[in-house]
Parts: C-alpha cells; structure tokens; sequence
C-alpha cells in the first residue's frame, strides 16, 4: 500500500504491486504535506498547508476528525505506538501531542525558534523528536 498527496488537497491510497486505488481522500483545503499510518493498520493521519490534521477511518472511508489549533501550516504528524496520540510539527514554530480519544490537544511544545518541520515518536515510549528550520534537533517527554 503507498499513500500519496498533491497539490490538489487530495490523497490516494494505491494496492502494490496491480496499482488500483484503494481509497482517496478529500476534504483538506490547502496542499498535503504529511501522512502516517495508525499502527493497526486502520486508519490515517495526514497533515496540511490548512493548518488542520485530519483522521481518516479505512471502514468508515472517510475523515472522522480534524484537529484544529496550530497558527500556520502543519509539515508533519505521527501516531503513538499505543494509537491514542498523534503528534504535529507547524510553521508555528511549535509541536502538538493530541489526544485522538478526548480529541483535544493534550500538549503544546515550544522552544524552537523557526518552522518545525518533522517529528516522530519514539516506539514504545513517550518520547518525542522534533527537527527545525532553526538547525535544531529537539528530544521532548510527551508527558511534561
């Protein structure tokens, strides 16, 4: 399975190796510029230029939430190995940690000084780790 995005707001999930499309999504308003698969398979998280994040269900073939709260455009997202959390990295200069279960932002991290382009949880844990336009790698406890 290979998700991908353009500019047209829109992504396509596509079988490997026979190339049908499996699902497309659409509902995003500006350009795509993250994706990440929920650990069980089920579901996915994408990131935009719209400044929102957004669930999608495979079951359900839709988005089932769009997490709003960033200033700027969102680089990246990421799920928790648990799949109760997804994380954000914005042209805000900050990085989210939302609780997909209340479907509220639990965290706002702070502390770059430019865009923070990329962020991955570390398997198993509650560390996260950002990358930034300021030159700048940033480990956080997800928890504080």
């Amino acid at each position: 399975i290979v998700v991908t995005g353009s500019n047209d707001r829109l992504w396509k999930m596509w079988a490997l190796p026979d190339g049908n499309i499996i699902m497309t999504g659409e509902g995003h308003t500006d350009w795509l510029s993250g994706c990440c698969f929920h650990p069980s398979g089920t579901q996915l998280v994408t990131s935009s230029g719209d400044t929102t994040v957004r669930i999608w269900d495979f079951a359900k073939r839709g988005c089932i939430l769009i997490l709003e709260g960033h200033a700027h455009a969102v680089w990246d997202c990421s799920w928790h190995s648990c799949g109760d959390f997804v994380a954000s990295a914005s042209m805000d200069n900050t990085s989210k940690i939302w609780d997909v279960n209340s479907e509220r932002c639990r965290y706002t991290m702070c502390g770059h000084k430019d865009s923070v382009n990329s962020i991955e949880f570390l398997p198993f844990s509650n560390t996260v780790l950002t990358s930034s336009a300021d030159k700048t790698l940033s480990l956080w406890d997800a928890r504080t």
